[in-house]
């Protein structure tokens, strides 16, 4: 035991004296449930905090102040904040250091309770005082990238950061796989693909499309993507042409279902997200009738997206305190209408109107009618977010004919409310005390 100790001693000596020369091991630490010290609650611990968090470690921060973040985070209950300077021993049984606060005096003596404590300890402030260095990193999926430069000399979390970057975007989009050892899991992925521009898609939904094995397209998803898929991908049209040819939404459940039966990794690419007028739900329900698994990928829906885009921000401060989102392909005087339009005209807030360009006039007749200010603004945005993008301005008395004059066709979102007014360029309004 003796001579033991005495070759530990050496190599510890060895190892502070001759760091300089040696490249740092790198290692993942599993901290759940164990505990871990963060010294100093400004900006550093605010960006650490997180993922200090997310491994469940038991975490205390010791600092007599904090950021407005730290401090959430505190109250949430996910960290214990003692508000005080560090003191020697606050280290005792700890797994984990990371010592950043603004006092390089504390630092220091942090850093010489973890070297006598044999806790794996980083410095924020002093790279080559720490123990252990804190890598660049991302995720994807279940897999972490961490990027470390695992020398003393040169140093510079800027290149390691880059080349985080530069790696887990190529995991996302693709251009970096392993083909012959990929996941391969045969199911389907519903994807919202977003409101049309191609950079609108999710990061995941982006990568399922790059190890996709077949792809089956709606119209109004992202166009663009496809012409990226490698030629060994089957992509099948499932486009439904408003009063045109469509693919019924029974050979489409059934699409997915031979195909995912087959050991294909298939992709149900749909335009804005899934599960709004997107009939996703439909479609997850056939494949779990036939206990296929099916992965449901949220988009960002065109509600939002395409009057942002076209500049108008479907709340604002002051203007409306709330929007609903309706679908107008069923006209209010038909008896498959499950809208309640005398409720929806008296509403104060936003009306956002999907797949309702052929019916507009008659919409807003029914709401004129059950008592909405004909003078009331509208804006139909065709084609949103797209390089073909347009917009027409109207009124509830005259937006039937704008419409139509204007030649105003699907996709098209409209926007009404008196939001339609506000832009970059209107007048700031008085500050609504009731808003954050």
């Amino acid at each position: 035991m003796a001579e033991h100790a005495d070759h530990a001693g050496h190599a510890e000596s060895a190892g502070r004296t001759d760091h300089a020369d040696h490249p740092a091991y790198p290692v993942g630490l599993r901290l759940h449930g164990r505990r871990t010290v963060v010294i100093g609650g400004g900006q550093v611990a605010q960006r650490r905090l997180p993922q200090l968090i997310a491994t469940g470690a038991v975490i205390t921060l010791i600092s007599p102040s904090a950021t407005a973040s730290v401090e959430a985070m505190a109250d949430a209950g996910e960290i214990r904040w003692e508000r005080r300077r560090y003191q020697d021993g606050d280290l005792a049984d700890t797994w984990y250091a990371l010592v950043a606060s603004s006092d390089t005096a504390a630092n220091d003596a942090a850093s010489a309770e973890a070297e006598r404590t044999r806790t794996w300890c980083v410095r924020a402030d002093d790279a080559e005082a720490a123990t252990a260095w804190t890598p660049a990193t991302g995720r994807i999926d279940n897999i972490t990238v961490a990027v470390l430069n695992t020398t003393p000399q040169g140093r510079d979390p800027r290149h390691s950061a880059a080349l985080r970057d530069a790696i887990v975007e190529g995991l996302r989009d693709g251009t970096i796989a392993a083909p012959h050892h990929r996941n391969h899991t045969p199911g389907v992925a519903l994807v919202g693909g977003g409101p049309g521009d191609p950079d609108l898609i999710t990061v995941r939904g982006r990568r399922l499309l790059a190890e996709a094995d077949v792809v089956i397209a709606d119209r109004l998803g992202p166009r663009d993507l496809l012409d990226e898929l490698p030629p060994h991908v089957e992509v099948i049209d499932a486009a439904k042409i408003p009063y045109g040819r469509f693919m019924a939404q029974e050979a489409i459940n059934q699409a997915l279902i031979d195909h995912a039966k087959a050991g294909k990794a298939v992709v149900r690419l749909k335009g804005g997200d899934p599960f709004v007028f997107g009939r996703g739900m439909e479609e997850a329900q056939a494949l779990a009738a036939e206990g296929i698994p099916c992965t449901v990928v949220p988009g960002i829906s065109s509600t939002i997206s395409v009057p942002g885009a076209a500049g108008i921000p479907v709340t604002h401060r002051g203007v409306a305190h709330e929007f609903t989102v309706v679908s107008g392909h069923v006209a209010p005087e038909d008896p498959r209408s499950l809208v309640d339009w005398e409720a929806i005209a008296r509403l104060r807030g936003t009306l956002v109107l999907l797949m309702a360009v052929d019916k507009i006039g008659a919409i807003a007749a029914a709401l004129i009618a059950h008592g909405k200010d004909p003078a009331t603004p509208v804006a139909l945005v065709q084609e949103g977010t797209t390089a073909a993008q347009r917009r027409v301005d109207a009124t509830l008395a005259d937006v039937g004919e704008r419409a139509a004059a204007e030649d105003v066709r699907p996709p098209a979102v409209i926007v009404i409310g008196e939001v339609v007014g506000v832009g970059p360029d209107s007048a700031p309004r008085p500050a609504d005390p009731s808003a954050e």
